[in-house]
């Protein structure tokens, strides 16, 4: 395992480049204005009249089009959602690219399943922050930042890995570790967790033991406290001290409880199950089920918002988390 520091990466590889940072969502904001911060040469590309143009002028930000973007730029470092970054690519950013340019990424989606491919001479690299873009920018301004990835899938010029990584270090990554992987194990490992444990498997826990609790006659009010508001302080704990530091901090009744029942929670049929996930996500079984998703217009993703906004848990949540003040 490399892990790359501020000592150990030299920004004046990007002395004379010009970074294109494509998207001013959570992300680009974040990178482009940390980037900007830290003295590289940073323009934002947005279609024009776009929600976020405005936004980024007032930041200070350099705003152009896409293609203007990408016609001035020798990094183009895109930000916007994966399912549309494809046909961003071919219409406005691939006619432009030239022999030594390169095109950078935090997510790398379309390169492992081949929706985006890089013309002859340019780089592909990829600069990610492990964290939402909020917190890219509040730890980068506290004067630390979050860990990173660097990945290099096309080296065409000699110096790719040393662009991501002064990427990296300029968006305050380097200050905390910039872990070297690859574009399949970031996507895949990504992707899983996402479906699997961070997203997906939590949000399922959740609403079985509210289910649960509800099912058995308690008050929502308090299966709501029980398995889902109080879950923020436990992962704060596991963060910041890791398991065995957040089974010091909860009482001995809570880790005697946790530690003999958890696994007739999470069941080895469970984990038959994150195994079956995984395959399809290496296989690119997901990522086709997700294209064909996206070309529908996306039904099954709209229905199930809709579900998901009329379960329970969210009418008790949101009542709740005004209550305490962290819902307006």
């Amino acid at each position: 395992m490399k892990i790359y520091y501020e000592k150990d990466v030299d920004t004046g590889v990007l002395a004379n480049k010009t970074i294109a940072v494509i998207g001013y969502g959570s992300q680009g904001m974040a990178q482009s204005r940390n980037m900007a911060d830290s003295g590289l040469n940073v323009v934002v590309g947005l279609r024009e009249g776009g929600s976020s143009w405005q936004t980024a002028k007032d930041d200070g930000m350099n705003v152009m089009s896409i293609e203007d973007a990408a016609k001035t730029a020798d990094i183009v470092h895109i930000l916007i959602p994966d399912e549309i970054q494809g046909a961003v690519y071919e219409q406005s950013i691939k006619p432009y690219l030239e022999e030594g340019n390169t095109i950078s990424f935090s997510h790398g989606y379309n390169i492992h399943y081949g929706y985006i491919q890089a013309p002859q001479g340019v780089n592909v690299t990829m600069s990610a922050p492990k964290g939402p873009g909020a917190m890219v920018r509040r730890t980068y301004l506290e004067g630390f930042g979050i860990p990173g990835l660097v990945a290099v899938e096309v080296d065409a010029t000699g110096d790719a890995k040393q662009q991501a990584l002064a990427m990296g270090k300029g968006c305050g990554l380097a200050r905390a570790g910039i872990l070297e992987t690859t574009f399949k194990e970031e996507t895949e490992t990504d992707l899983f967790g996402e479906q699997a444990v961070l997203c997906g498997g939590v949000t399922e826990l959740i609403k079985a033991g509210f289910k649960t609790l509800v099912d058995g006659g308690y008050q929502p009010e308090v299966a709501y406290f029980e398995t889902c508001h109080e879950l923020k302080l436990i992962v704060d704990l596991i963060y910041e001290k890791g398991f065995a530091g957040m089974w010091h901090d909860v009482s001995n009744t809570a880790e005697f409880g946790g530690l003999t029942r958890r696994s007739r929670v999470v069941t080895p049929e469970a984990q038959k199950e994150m195994a079956e996930i995984l395959k399809e996500i290496q296989e690119g079984k997901f990522a086709k089920e997700w294209a064909l998703e996206n070309q529908a217009g996306r039904p099954m993703l709209k229905r199930m918002r809709d579900l998901e906004d009329e379960l329970q848990i969210e009418e008790v949540g949101s009542k709740l988390r005004k209550l305490c003040g962290l819902e307006k």
